[in-house]
């Protein structure tokens, strides 16, 4: 008997192994337009076995090309599109750099920072004033979230303004949401020594079995 831990490693084993012995049995066959014949027929058992990948772009130039890759670029056919170079998709992607930029307060997190310095460069009017009540609003859920405890608007508001180097401001009679209508919306979860995440109420021992 034959098994599979004994055969060559598939290069792409979506496809399966009998599709795989098919495209070995393409690359022997002698006389070329027999070759096309039965790599088209290959072609029409590949996008058999993913009929819903049909609607994505370029749908058949991906199908050739898994079928060069998985013939490890030795089929020689009149493919319909170029032959995928090897050394083009073994190649590495460039590596992406990581961000560098620092938040003064991390609970606030990278995006609230940027919305802050958006919110800068507004012309001072009503609509800045909307923006920075909204934003500030935000960060009180934020600081809620992360702290679990009540905080003061002017907090807030003060923070606000050190993000924004002054120029966001909101008005000392100006009231932020509610901490309780906040803290509602909040789930309430509370962190064991392991570090895992468990509902309140809830118990992360196992049930006793009842004979």
């Amino acid at each position: 008997m034959s098994y599979n831990s004994s055969r060559s490693d598939l290069a792409i084993p979506e496809y399966g192994r009998n599709v795989q012995m098919m495209i070995d049995y393409a690359k022997g066959v002698g006389e070329k337009e027999e070759r096309n014949k039965v790599a088209h027929a290959i072609i029409s058992v590949m996008g058999q076995l993913f009929p819903y990948l049909r609607d994505i772009e370029d749908y058949n130039h991906k199908l050739w090309d898994h079928l060069h890759i998985m013939a490890n670029y030795e089929l020689d056919v009149d493919s319909p599109y170029p032959v995928p170079s090897k050394e083009a998709l073994d190649e590495k992607p460039p590596r992406v750099p990581y961000p560098q930029s620092k938040v003064r307060y991390g609970h606030y997190g990278k995006i609230l920072d940027g919305m802050i310095k958006k919110a800068a460069a507004y012309d001072e009017g009503e609509e800045k004033n909307t923006l920075a009540l909204i934003i500030a609003n935000l960060m009180k859920k934020h600081y809620l979230t992360w702290n679990r405890n009540s905080v003061s608007d002017d907090l807030i508001k003060d923070q606000l303004s050190q993000l924004s180097d002054g120029k966001v401001n909101l008005a000392l009679d100006v009231e932020l949401i509610g901490t309780q209508e906040i803290l509602k919306s909040i789930p309430k979860q509370t962190t064991s020594n392991s570090g895992r995440s468990f509902k309140k109420g809830s118990s992360n021992k196992k049930k006793k079995k009842k004979y």
